[in-house]
Parts: structure tokens; sequence; C-alpha cells
């Protein structure tokens, strides 16, 4: 029995996994859920997999829980950071899913792998802050990162058992998000409920805007490079508006392995809980005579610009990704919020990419990536609130 700790329960990833669960009860047991504020959610799925204990973000979402729960034998941890920190390391667990969002997760993955544990990652975010702490993490203490990312995914299994030095490049897949079709001046008009209409997956709010701005692939580039230990010069993006081929890899003789299927997160963290077995999937097989033409294309830099800012972060190197990271955060609140244009996401992430040299080196240790990430979110707050006073003016 593999016992499983579910770091966000409640997100899309969450309620996924569980699904999962669901359909291979006699092979994983559900140890631990850690979830932010839905106790009535998180109560639910108590009752449906009888957890060992709970974590939520607030006193009031662990009263409220306790309220729903009277009666039931659960263990209420401590909430908010404490919390999250004690269900990624509860005794005896084997895979812990970190699907927290944004930079949350970061310190409860480094426990995690610091414990020899299995990390199934979902939370981009965590390597792109400090790939080389969790990096370096894993490889001390014997701890395995999969990737739950489609993408990241589709590449771990076209490369299982196989040498780095034999890829050529790593070749990320892309739908465009719902504006790949769009020019300039449609964009300058974008609304946030427009951006929040992806054509293919339904995911959380910041990741689909993400999606729109193509930084979701920006951030996979950098997280695949930590992933895979491949630089950035060998890491490409094609947009697949099919989202059928999740992911491929070329190889040094020209060969190219691609990894196919249904657009259902499931299958990709039933991977990272199975692995190195494969398990019958409680999603329908891909039917290749109902596809369709399958397309590439290269993404257009110029209407899609925070693609080329990851770029620009991963080769810079220093503090730029923390800074890449923080800034995004930032700004896509602020576009969800009605408080920043579509097409000024990115001019708030370049502004404080290059101000972050002034401040910071390469982060060191844990300490410094939450120092500069809380100055990269200071100087973006500054940055849209000059643009928002700019725009108020005009």
């Amino acid at each position: 029995m593999i016992r499983l700790a579910i770091l966000g329960s409640t997100g899309s990833i969450g309620r996924s996994a569980l699904s999962v669960v669901e359909t291979h009860r006699e092979r994983l047991h559900v140890a631990v859920l850690a979830a932010g504020e839905n106790s009535a959610l998180l109560a639910e799925q108590v009752r449906a997999v009888r957890p060992e204990a709970v974590a939520l973000a607030s006193d009031a979402a662990c009263d409220d829980l306790r309220s729903r729960l009277e009666g039931v034998d659960v263990e209420v941890l401590p909430s908010g950071p404490e919390g999250l920190l004690a269900a990624a390391t509860w005794p005896d667990v084997d895979v812990v899913l970190c699907a927290s969002s944004g930079t949350a997760g970061l310190e409860a993955a480094l426990l995690a792998l610091g414990q020899g544990r299995t990390l199934a990652l979902a939370n981009k975010e965590v390597l792109v802050m400090a790939g080389a702490l969790m990096v370096d993490t894993a490889a001390r203490h014997g701890g395995l990162i999969l990737p739950v990312d489609s993408e990241h995914n589709a590449i771990h299994q076209c490369l299982d058992g196989r040498r780095i030095d034999d890829v050529r490049r790593l070749i990320l897949t892309a739908s465009g998000g719902p504006f790949r079709d769009c020019d300039r001046s449609a964009l300058e008009r974008v609304t946030p409920d427009d951006a929040l209409r992806h054509p293919t997956w339904q995911m959380g709010r910041k990741i689909t805007i993400d999606s729109a701005t193509l930084m979701n692939k920006g951030l996979e580039v950098i997280e695949a490079r930590w992933l895979f230990g491949v630089t950035g010069d060998r890491i490409d993006v094609l947009v697949h508006p099919q989202s059928i081929v999740h992911s491929m890899v070329e190889f040094v003789d020209g060969s190219i392995l691609a990894q196919l299927g249904v657009t259902d997160m499931r299958l990709p963290i039933q991977y990272a809980f199975s692995y190195p077995e494969r398990w019958a999937a409680p999603v329908p097989p891909l039917d290749l005579t109902r596809t369709g033409p399958l397309e590439f294309l290269p993404p257009d830099l110029e209407r899609f610009p925070c693609l080329r800012l990851a770029y620009d972060a991963l080769g810079h190197g220093g503090a730029w990704p923390v800074a890449l990271n923080a800034a995004n955060e930032v700004a896509v609140e602020a576009f969800l919020d009605g408080e920043l244009g579509f097409t000024a996401i990115p001019e708030v992430i370049e502004g404080v990419l290059h101000a972050a040299d002034d401040h910071f080196g390469t982060p060191a240790n844990l300490g410094e990536v939450r120092a500069a990430d809380r100055w990269a979110r200071d100087r973006a707050r500054a940055a849209v609130g000059t643009l928002r006073s700019t725009n108020t003016a005009s």
C-alpha cells in the first residue's frame, strides 16, 4: 500500500488525485490532506478517504472543519505553514503530492525531499524559485522528484531509462491559450473573463492566466532545466493547439519520442503515484482515428513576451528566476483584480528583472530565496501602482 500526503487537496489537481485514489483504493491510502480555506470541501474529502490527519490555512477554517467533522476520528494539525510542514512530513508517507498554489509549498517540498520521500510535483513555482536547492536536497537525501505537469511528465516518460547525454533537445508543447490567433491590438483589450476561457484545460485562475500569456510555458522551461539537467538552449517550445502530444524528446541521432494521451490530469498524477509501475487508468484511451490533424507552430515572442522573459531569466541566472516568478504572481493578481491590462503583465515583470541585479546575487539558501521573493513582490506592486496611476491620469 502506497501512503500519500496530498497538499492542496481542494484544488483541481488535488481533486483529480483523489479521483485516482478512488480508482485504486487497494493500492493507495491517503494518510494526510492539506488545503487552504475550503473547509466544507475538505470535510467531504475526509469522509470519503478517511485520512489520519488534515491541515488548513487558518484557525477559522480549522474550527469550521472540526464542527463539520464532529465524531470523525481525524487529527486536525495546526493551521498555516506549521500544519503544511507537518503534513509533508507525516510518518511513513511514501509520496507527497505538492499541489498547493504559488510559492506556499516550497518549504514543505524541501522537507519532504530531505526525508528521502518521493515528491510528486504539480507546483512548478517551487522549482523556478529554488531549483538548485531542490535538486541538491533530493540528491543528498535520496529523494525523488516526479513531475505532475503533463508536459514534464511526458518528458519523464520519454526519457525513463535513457542517458541525458543522448538528448539533443527537449520539446515542450503549448496549447497556445485562448489568444493564440489574436493580434496585438486585440490583446490590449483582453479582460480577465476572456483570459479565463482556456480552450483545452480546466485549471485554477492563476495558471489559466499564465497559459494565456505563455508565462506558464516559460516557467516550465525553467522547471525542465532543473528536472532533467539540460541548459535552456536545449529546451524548445512549440504551440500544439490540439494538446494531444504532451511533449517530445529529440535525441542526438535525430529520433524524436513523443508522449500522447487524452487531456486529463489524472493520467500524469497516476503515473507519479504508481512509478515505476503502470496501472489501468480511470480515463478513456486516446482514439487516434478521431484526433484529426496535429499542428506544431513556433511561439510568437513578440505577442507573448512572457515566454522570452522566462528564457532571459534562466539564461541570466542569479535572482532573476525568483524575481520572474514573484513579479508574475503580483501582475497576474492585479490583472484579475482589474488593476492592470493584459499586455502590461510583461511590462511589470521586465522592469523587476532588470532591477534585480542591483539588489541580489544568486540566492544560496532558502532565506535568500525568500528575501529576493519579497523584494520582487514589493517592486512589482509599486510598478502596478505606477501603471494604474498613469492610466487613470490619461
